[in-house]
């Protein structure tokens, strides 16, 4: 495939990480760096402080970067499709997107999404924005992290894969 793309010989490039703000996120990016140097993508980590990271990511002065994005525990698909993945524009949407990549059908069909109140239509636009996404590849997708939860030994809460915590399903003894 790099072939086909034009990189015969592979190539190189850095993978910024911060170290201390995912679970594992530092071994993640030396994973990473691991599974695509036996594709030909020579990968080197730079993995920081969340101090030094996110103000280089914030400055665009990164050709690769990990990031996450939760939309804190919201299943709304603009609250992914607005800040991360549509194109920026300095008022709001594309803020979260420091790769400046751009789809200009995504971006029509988040504009839509944004005003239309019918949730089936609403539905079937969120969807074409998100096939409109998966035509291109502008970032790969690597897990959903789960946030961890503490408990006391008297406390049991179901942890949902969502990270919602709903009321009636926590017991104490």
């Amino acid at each position: 495939m790099l072939t086909d793309a034009g990189y015969p010989g592979g190539f190189e490039v850095t993978l910024d990480c911060p170290n201390n703000r995912y679970v594992n996120d530092e071994k993640i990016c030396q994973a990473i760096a691991a599974m695509w140097a036996q594709v030909g993508v020579t990968t080197k980590t730079n993995a920081m402080p969340s101090a030094t990271y996110f103000p280089k990511v914030e400055k665009l002065a990164t050709s690769m970067y990990m990031f996450g994005w939760g939309a804190n525990g919201a299943t709304d698909g603009i609250f992914m499709l607005q800040p991360v993945l549509a194109s920026y524009d300095g008022k709001g949407d594309g803020d979260q997107n420091f790769g400046r990549f751009s789809n200009a059908r995504l971006d029509e069909l988040t504009a839509r999404i944004k005003v239309e109140l019918d949730p089936q239509r609403r539905l079937d636009l969120i969807r074409q924005a998100l096939a409109a996404h998966n035509e291109e590849i502008n970032d790969i997708p690597l897990h959903r992290q789960v946030i961890p939860w503490a408990e006391r030994a008297n406390v049991t809460a179901l942890h949902r894969p969502d990270n919602h915590m709903i009321a009636y399903r926590v017991q104490l003894r």
